[in-house]
């Protein structure tokens, strides 16, 4: 793991689909076993963690996330929507977001990336093949590349 990350690296992972949300649990418990996952379950709840109101108004229920892994599809406010509003907010905008996202459309990747998508990655429906993916996530963005300190951040 990166030096920089001297406490474990926090995920907040933002998917609605409860099943989804178990499997990547168990994706990065095995490809990245000391990330500490947060999970919510639209893009509202995803702004008001990030921005630490509301019932994340408490840094300690909200740590700022070294990643976010962001689904497209959601209810109330969706993975684009929550892109904008990140654009919008100058504290907000060095977290590195995927998407990830059962969607393949041309459009929704040309998409997130104009509105700021660290990267984009298609889901599998298989288990095996989503750890591997997570894993190759957690080594790309906590071993191999330099993201700026948090307490430097907003």
């Amino acid at each position: 793991m990166n030096e920089e990350f001297r406490r474990p690296p926090v995920v907040l992972l933002v998917e609605d689909d409860p099943g989804d949300q178990e499997l990547t649990r168990r994706a990065l418990a095995d490809g990245v076993p000391d990330a500490d996952l947060r999970v919510v379950s639209d893009g509202e709840e995803a702004l008001d963690y990030l921005h630490q109101r509301g019932p994340y108004a408490d840094p300690a229920d909200a740590p700022r996330p070294d990643l976010v892994l962001l689904d497209l599809n959601m209810p109330k406010l969706d993975g684009r929507e929550v892109l904008r509003r990140i654009a919008q907010a100058p504290s907000l905008q060095a977290i590195p977001i995927v998407m990830l996202t059962t969607s393949q459309r041309d459009l929704d990747i040309e998409e997130s990336y104009r509105l700021g998508c660290s990267s984009f990655v298609t889901k599998p429906d298989d288990v095996d093949s989503l750890i591997r993916i997570i894993r190759r996530l957690g080594e790309y963005w906590f071993d191999l590349v330099q993201l700026p300190p948090a307490e430097h951040l907003g």
